[in-house]
């Protein structure tokens, strides 16, 4: 049986290409076609596609709304995402709001055939030219994160320590500012250093400048 597919795309020569590409495909059918997010949503309601391919960038309503309207009236249907935007923010904007794949408008059809056949599959696509780009985007959201709750693990008391370290102030000096014994200063001195994974006086003293506790 095959999957029924709306091409909701503005540009009538970009939008004539993915039918004319997909017509010569024996597993879908063109069931309608929209020049505007509002008619997209319409095409939606009517027909009950299997799939939109969803230009992002539109007149009257954007891709990006568009998106996030049917997927939240029509969960069940597939979106894919046709754009030439490639920075992190718009990929992950167009995720967020739910896009089951992400395919750039200057990949080659048998890319775009890939990314529709896995997104009818049930699994999520992305571009490979624009995979690397959204991974090291992830993995420094993971490492902002970490710092963070690092950071919020530390107690006051560790704060003031790490402040002063930050400072050059011995332990011995530590002690007396905040009266506490050296032993005392050095055992809160170790549990910072495990709480970030820091090893060094210097890596600490880098972490006090950037949390903005020692003015470099």
């Amino acid at each position: 049986m095959k999957k029924k597919i709306i091409i909701a795309e503005d540009q009538t020569l970009v939008r004539q290409g993915l039918r004319s590409l997909l017509e010569s495909e024996e597993n879908v059918e063109i069931v309608a076609e929209a020049e505007d997010g509002l008619e997209a949503i319409k095409c939606v309601e009517k027909y009950s596609p299997e799939l939109v391919l969803l230009d992002l960038a539109m007149p009257t309503m954007s891709g990006l709304s568009a998106l996030k309207d049917i997927k939240n009236r029509f969960p069940d249907t597939k979106i894919l995402a046709l754009t030439f935007h490639a920075s992190e923010e718009y990929i992950l904007e167009a995720f967020e709001h739910g896009a089951d794949g992400y395919c750039l408008k200057n990949d080659s059809h048998t890319e775009l055939l890939i990314a529709i056949n896995s997104v009818l599959a049930g699994k999520s696509y992305i571009s490979p030219s624009v995979s690397g780009k959204v991974l090291e985007g992830y993995l420094e959201g993971r490492k902002r994160l970490k710092d963070e709750s690092s950071w919020k693990r530390l107690t006051q008391r560790e704060k003031e320590v790490l402040k002063l370290v930050g400072e050059s102030y011995s332990s011995t000096d530590i002690g007396e500012i905040l009266s506490i014994s050296p032993k005392t200063v050095d055992k809160h001195r170790s549990n910072i250093m495990n709480k970030l994974n820091l090893h060094s006086a210097s890596a600490l003293t880098a972490y006090a400048i950037e949390k903005g506790l020692v003015i470099s």
